[in-house]
């Protein structure tokens, strides 16, 4: 009952001892209503323990006078005055209570995000993981982002992480609506975009186009500077809380700084592992990958080839055009092999005019072939510096390493060495491989005259 609710109830001792069990549970089961008990004149009533295990306040005993009615009520209303205290403190217990459980999952939701965007220095790690974790607090059906950074020239180039389920209509309206809003951010014009797709966690991945209803869009700075943008996709009837918001802000934060770390962290190792030159991988980068190669080589049994080559007379392009013009070669030989390799291959600048590729599971016969195709390539390439016009060409040693070999990276890189000296040796402009000259002559007699 609510305060709506009789003060006191009087009930005569015959009209209760008249009343069916389940009335007297009910009367019983008032909280707020106090109940007396009036007695017969004409009987011996209860006792005071007896009245009292019977749910009453109090007991009269005829005559029942105004000072006795007037107590009565009064001691009903201490107790309503009692119960009332307490209703009033557990309601405020319970929203306190209630507070308390928000701020701790606040707490519990801020710290999942700050501690698995710290545990990765890959972007596409850090989106994915944020996709789960921004679940806890509503719920997400995708994650994507755009980040932009200038690049050496000063135009700003975008790099976008999208859902990897989206059909080519799907991608096209996302890519549009991240760079119109990248832009807006950005505060000028992305000249140029690149698409990375992130992991697939769920087939809720798969997403309806962007609109203002179903998409948040949560900028991220790092000192008030805008660098990118994350598009949440969630159900477009979805209204957030204020503790929600709030919450959703702070994770932006910490995403923020970890995705900017991040991407420094990439650029920093980009930049030492790569020659500042060629823009292709240098001779650290190209030690380390060897060695994680020969291990997978001995782990899986699988051939591993290596191509060593050399710029013939490179020295005479320095001192006949400058060295301006060798660094153009060296620049356009460079984007050669990028564009003649596999993913799987790893080319690299090993030093002055030697460049070197890691063939992975590949035999004496192909290395040989992607070595020819290299060669010819770089020999018909008209290398043009100012006005001026010459030719390159290039000689290659091919060594490899069969299953089951227990060669050494040494061993590997002086096969190679030894097929490159055949090459040079044997007149340059040609493909050698490490057994012997029979090989060299073979390779020679292959190339057109």
């Amino acid at each position: 009952m609510d305060k709506a609710s009789p003060l006191t109830v009087w009930v005569p001792l015959s009209v209760w001892n008249a009343l069916p069990p389940s009335t007297r549970r009910h009367l019983r089961d008032w909280e707020l209503t106090q109940r007396v008990l009036v007695l017969d004149s004409d009987k011996k009533g209860p006792d005071v323990e007896e009245i009292l295990e019977l749910g009453f306040l109090t007991a009269l005993t005829p005559p029942v006078t105004d000072n006795k009615v007037r107590d009565a009520v009064f001691r009903a209303k201490e107790v309503r005055g009692l119960y009332d205290d307490i209703f009033g403190m557990t309601r405020e217990i319970m929203l306190e209570r209630e507070l308390l459980a928000r701020k701790t999952d606040q707490i519990i939701f801020l710290n999942t995000v700050l501690t698995r965007a710290s545990q990765s220095l890959e972007p596409g790690r850090i989106l994915s993981d944020a996709r789960e974790d921004l679940s806890l607090l509503f719920p997400v059906h995708g994650l994507q982002g755009i980040f932009w950074q200038p690049d050496d020239e000063g135009r700003l180039e975008a790099e976008l992480f999208l859902a990897p389920c989206l059909d080519p209509h799907g991608r096209q309206r996302w890519v549009e609506h991240l760079m119109s809003h990248g832009t807006r951010l950005a505060g000028g014009m992305l000249d140029a975009f690149t698409v990375e797709y992130l992991i697939q966690s769920s087939p809720e991945d798969c997403l309806a186009d962007p609109t203002p209803q179903n998409t948040l869009l949560l900028p991220l700075k790092v000192a008030g500077s805008a660098f990118g943008c994350l598009a949440i996709s969630k159900d477009k009837d979805l209204r957030l809380g204020r503790d929600q918001v709030t919450s959703l802000n702070a994770a932006a934060n910490h995403l923020a700084l970890a995705l900017r770390n991040a991407m420094l962290f990439r650029d920093v190792k980009a930049k030492a592992d790569h020659d500042g030159l060629t823009r292709i991988h240098n001779r650290q980068s190209f030690d380390e990958r060897l060695a994680d190669e020969l291990k997978r080589h001995q782990r899986y049994r699988h051939n591993l080839s290596l191509l060593l080559f050399d710029l013939d007379h490179f020295k005479a392009i320095n001192d006949t055009y400058g060295h301006q013009a060798g660094d153009m070669v060296l620049r356009d030989v460079g984007a050669i092999l990028e564009e003649s390799c596999r993913d799987t291959d790893f080319a690299a600048r090993y030093g002055g005019e030697e460049f070197v590729i890691i063939l992975p599971q590949t035999s004496e016969e192909q290395a040989w072939v992607l070595a020819e195709r290299i060669r010819r390539k770089v020999e018909h390439k008209g290398f043009q510096f100012s006005d001026k016009t010459f030719k390159v060409t290039a000689s290659i040693g091919v060594a490899t390493l069969t299953p089951g070999s227990l060669d050494r990276r040494e061993d590997l890189i002086h096969k190679a060495d030894q097929a490159l000296y055949l090459a040079k040796s044997g007149g340059r402009n040609m493909v050698c491989v490490s057994q012997g000259r029979e090989q060299m002559k073979a390779a020679a007699l292959a190339r057109p005259a």
